[in-house]
């Protein structure tokens, strides 16, 4: 397809990455499951039928992860100026996925990809809502910062407001499935849940015993 995929992503360093995970989890621990998290998305990612594989990474990533992606930087500012800049340097239809969903799969972005694979689409967007108020993926068939730049990020309202602002330009917009984000250790456990034979899962499970437990963080860390 004449399609784009970026990931927008931050380098899993203890401290900085998934600290709503800290409490029950030690920082190294929240962020071995930030790491595998976008390490099955990407993997995901890579079984997506696209032109091209963008990794736009707040950080360095590893060779394993940047392996079959163009690795970007991701430009200044809040996220909806960060989408928005992404926005505004590719041309043709663009599908924008987080790192947060390791659940993902190609069977999430099935009606997307058939309907941009016709003539004529029937949707100028797609937009994936998340269980947190936000949204998990968007995809612009023309991309253009201004459906983005402005919208309040990680609130409760932010996928309403951005699905309206799409609506809002005369676009229109289908509806991907919903998923949940990993923000807190409960939402991991969900979503190990859905993907048990994953290393995500058997992470989870890990540090699930650990809390359980009561097992000190320090001592969790060794």
């Amino acid at each position: 397809m004449d399609l784009t995929v970026a990931v927008i992503a931050k380098e899993c360093v203890p401290g900085r990455v998934k600290t709503r995970l800290s409490p029950p989890l030690p920082a190294q621990s929240a962020a071995d499951l930030a790491q595998l998290s976008l390490s099955r998305t990407l993997d995901s990612v890579r079984s997506v039928p696209a032109r091209r594989r963008l990794l736009v990474m707040d950080g360095t990533p590893t060779a394993w992860d940047a392996a079959g992606f163009t690795v970007l930087p991701q430009a200044s500012g809040g996220l909806d100026e960060r989408l928005a800049a992404l926005c505004d340097v590719v041309s043709g239809p663009l599908l924008i996925i987080g790192m947060d969903t390791p659940q993902f799969s190609l069977d999430h972005v099935a009606l997307l990809l058939r309907d941009w694979s016709t003539v004529l689409a029937r949707h100028e967007a797609w937009i994936g809502p998340a269980t947190d108020g936000g949204f998990w993926a968007l995809a612009l068939l023309r991309p253009d910062g201004a459906l983005i730049r402005g919208v309040p990020m990680s609130t409760a309202t932010t996928g309403d407001r951005q699905l309206g602002r799409l609506t809002g330009a005369g676009l229109t917009v289908g509806m991907l499935p919903g998923l949940r984000d990993m923000d807190y250790f409960s939402d991991a456990v969900q979503i190990a849940a859905e993907i048990p034979d994953s290393l995500f899962a058997e992470a989870v499970a890990e540090n699930a015993a650990r809390v359980h437990s009561g097992q000190p963080q320090a001592e969790a860390l060794r």
